[in-house]
């Protein structure tokens, strides 16, 4: 029998910064057409234009969240995807006087969450059926369960967004934009067009103002206009059904559909119209195959951070995140878009409560939305598709992400003044247990040491919009927030191939400098760790107020041996509301 081992160094942040997830090595890698030519000062768009020109590349403009100095360029005479670094093209990028450096940006992949690519079936509304007439008239409202839950198809009574409770306060999204990050828009569809902002749209895949979907046989990218329709599609219009905010406005950035991503597709999508778009909203990340762990390079976490920071005109942006479809043999803290404290991830239940098969857990979930009907497999979220159709086949946490979004809009008209971690506060205090539940009977309704009731698959429940817009009326915006790093240990320590280990940090929560933290927001157990089989290892945190959160579970087919986790941060918003100060544990164990 072989035994397994895994050293672990640790550091625990309080309401912390987190870094950029470290880049891989090399070998094996794809490299692509795209780089980042960095300048030794500030240049502007002609400057840059002009040495693109002279040496055979397309300028595609400044980086989003750089100071002027940083531009993504583009050589149209190199494949997008080649296995060998171009070191003539950088070079005579670097013969330029005023470039500093230039960097071929390395591919990688980025997949929708829940993709069912079925071509919709024309559907014929039942005018038996008594829900059908009431407000709103749409055709498809009487399927949207998730919208208003009366039963149907099997589903529990009442277990829903309660979006009718927010309409009926006269708030209904307006003057808000989410842009929706995917693989395009149709924004001619006559239940889009009228709030379709386009002011706020790009294709980033294509380089222009018009983020249409490519065409494909099999509606491979109906992805994006499926979500838009969930956030603002028109109401009582005749066509399909009606979005959860359906006087907002959608905005389309189109920017997955290449055979591979770069960090500054994304960097660039992230931070586009930071103060005309207030919400982001994105229904995809690294692959959910539960041996993958990725997130984040440089400059996209950097146009994250600047987007919550200075986007809004200061208030911040908000980054709504799919919490993932990898099902229990994955975990959502290894995705670093999902488990970022600047993100608010979502997970899934389906119409009687219930997880979808397909959903992950993690301690950095914040909510849940639905997805997924539990009776008929083929009855998923009904919302926009593409060419004008309807669907109802929508699925996986890529549906919940934009209900979601569509909360936080309805959110943002009722109190435009609320900031980034303003709508996560709102999130925490006013998601319900309902009736959600984990059909495996493996993570439980637990309450922590302030007494808010969280799931570890369902975060602190399902949104209610309805909750959520009286109490953002009457919201005073929270206090300055503050990082404390609240201790390290550096020394090497051992895992035992039987029991565990206990690692135990004291703090004071920083008290008496600047930085002293009271109340706790988001945690963070930046780990490096390497193990005979990463999969096999599982990693709890326990607050000094004995909150236990799991920030790490078994992973069945993650096999490795080499990578490990370098500076991982592990985060929980589990000990949300709770006193800092005094002693954390982490734990640490092999599962056989």
């Amino acid at each position: 029998m072989m035994l397994k081992w895994c050293y672990i160094f640790v550091s625990l942040i309080l309401c912390c910064l987190v870094a950029a997830i470290n880049g891989k090595s090399t070998a094996g890698n794809v490299f692509t057409s795209s780089f980042l030519v960095k300048f030794k000062r500030n240049v502007d768009n002609q400057q840059a234009h002009e040495i693109a020109e002279r040496n055979g590349f397309i300028n595609l403009g400044v980086l989003a969240g750089s100071s002027g100095r940083e531009f993504h360029f583009k050589h149209t005479a190199l494949p997008h995807a080649r296995t060998r670094r171009s070191i003539a093209h950088m070079r005579v990028l670097k013969k330029e006087a005023l470039v500093n450096a230039a960097v071929q940006q390395v591919g990688f992949k980025r997949v929708k969450r829940g993709l069912r690519t079925v071509i919709p079936a024309t559907f014929i509304p039942d005018k038996s059926d008594p829900n059908v007439g009431k407000a709103p008239t749409d055709p498809y409202f009487p399927l949207q369960w998730y919208l208003r839950n009366t039963g149907q198809n099997g589903g529990k009574p009442r277990l829903d967004l309660n979006v009718q409770a927010a309409w009926d306060q006269g708030i209904t999204g307006k003057n808000v934009t989410t842009a929706i990050m995917d693989d395009g828009v149709d924004y001619m569809h006559p239940d889009l067009k009228f709030n379709y902002n386009a002011e706020a749209s790009y294709d980033f895949s294509s380089n222009d103002p018009y983020p249409y979907p490519r065409y494909t046989d099999d509606w491979f990218n109906s992805h994006g206009t499926r979500c838009a329709g969930e956030v603002a599609a028109a109401r009582d219009n005749g066509i399909c059904g009606v979005g959860v905010a359906y006087d907002s406005k959608i905005a389309g950035i189109r920017m997955l559909d290449q055979p591979y991503m770069t960090d500054l597709i994304e960097a660039n999508s992230m931070g586009h119209e930071p103060h005309k778009i207030h919400i982001y909203s994105a229904s995809w990340g690294p692959t959910d195959d539960g041996k993958t762990v990725d997130g984040p390079r440089n400059a996209t976490m950097r146009a994250i951070v600047q987007g919550v920071n200075e986007g809004r005109n200061g208030l911040g942006n908000i980054y709504v995140w799919a919490s993932g479809d990898g099902g229990e043999e994955d975990d959502c803290n290894c995705d670093g878009y999902a488990a970022s404290m600047w993100t608010i991830s979502i997970n899934s239940a389906i119409n009687d409560g219930q997880n979808a098969h397909y959903d992950e857990s993690c301690s950095s979930t914040l909510a849940s939305t639905f997805s997924n009907g539990a009776k008929d497999p083929n009855t998923g979220v009904a919302t926009t598709d593409l060419y004008g159709k309807c669907t109802t086949t929508h699925s996986g946490t890529s549906a919940a992400a934009p209900e979601a979004a569509g909360v936080f809009a309805l959110a943002l008209e009722a109190n435009p003044s609320l900031t980034w971690r303003d709508i996560q506060h709102l999130t925490v205090l006013t998601s319900k247990r309902n009736s959600l539940f984990d059909a495996k009977n493996r993570f439980h309704w637990t309450m922590n040491g302030v007494g808010l009731e969280f799931n570890h698959l369902f975060g602190f429940g399902v949104l209610d919009a309805g909750a959520i817009v009286s109490l953002a009326k009457k919201w005073h915006t929270v206090p300055s927030r503050y990082h404390c790093e609240a201790g390290a240990i550096l020394d090497p320590h051992p895992v035992p191939s039987t029991g565990s280990l206990l690692l135990r940090i004291k703090t004071d929560a920083c008290t008496g400098t600047d930085t002293e933290v009271r109340y706790l927001e988001h945690v963070q157990a930046v780990i490096t760790a390497n193990a005979t089989r990463r999969g096999d290892l599982e990693l709890f945190v326990t607050s000094p107020m004995g909150t236990r959160s799991m920030i790490l579970s078994r992973r069945a087919n993650d096999d490795d041996h080499r990578d490990g986790f370098t500076k991982w941060p592990f985060m929980t918003t589990h000990t949300w509301g709770e006193y800092p100060q005094g002693t954390w544990v982490l734990e640490a164990f092999f599962i056989p």
